[in-house]
């Protein structure tokens, strides 16, 4: 059974994580070059794979006792919020494009983009996190994936316009926040449990 709730705080968790991430801008780029159907198809096959393997390691995490998995999950929080904080802006990533516009070589290259660039990345630790700290591994895994492929959509078809309305910063320092209060409520059930 899927539970609401557990879907509703990973969806929004991920989602905060991602939006200022380098792979939602390297989707507009693919974006605004190709089919954005084609574009998605890619993004959302490598992300449902970042969320398949995420939540298989978070749900090996639970065979470990509860209160070294609550430490465990607060100081990757915790760690996450920091990276998040004192991330620097490095610039554009370089997009290799395909030759023409055919499905397979569009999501192909959307697919390579994401499954390589998003290797061990923040959301698929915090995806793995997550489902530690829940046990609801379908739960978890719908909300990130959902998360991801709708950040994948909004840099696709309309990241230009978001990012003219609410900063960069801004959004990053809003899901610092979030991964710093969850960071914390794991460490205080840590100790507290």
């Amino acid at each position: 059974m899927i539970s609401f709730t557990v879907t509703a705080v990973v969806f929004g968790v991920v989602f905060l994580a991602e939006l200022p991430d380098k792979t939602a801008l390297a989707g507009l780029v693919l974006g605004t070059r190709y089919r954005a159907s084609y574009v998605f198809a890619g993004v959302a096959a490598a992300f449902a794979l970042h969320v398949a393997l995420a939540v298989a390691a978070g749900s090996v995490l639970t065979l470990l006792p509860q209160q070294i998995v609550q430490a465990l999950t607060g100081v990757l929080f915790l760690g996450g919020a920091a990276v998040l904080l004192l991330k620097k802006d490095d610039g554009d990533e370089e997009i290799r494009n395909p030759e023409d516009q055919s499905f397979w070589k569009v999501a192909g290259a959307g697919f390579m983009l994401i499954l390589v660039a998003e290797f061990g990345d923040l959301t698929q630790i915090m995806t793995a996190n997550l489902a530690a700290r829940y046990d609801d591994p379908l739960s978890v895994g719908l909300g990130a994936v959902l998360a991801l492929w709708a950040v994948a959509g909004l840099g696709i078809v309309g990241g230009k316009a978001l990012m003219k309305r609410v900063p960069l910063k801004f959004i990053t320092k809003v899901a610092a926040l979030l991964m710093l209060a969850l960071g914390l409520w794991s460490l205080w059930e840590a100790v507290a449990g």
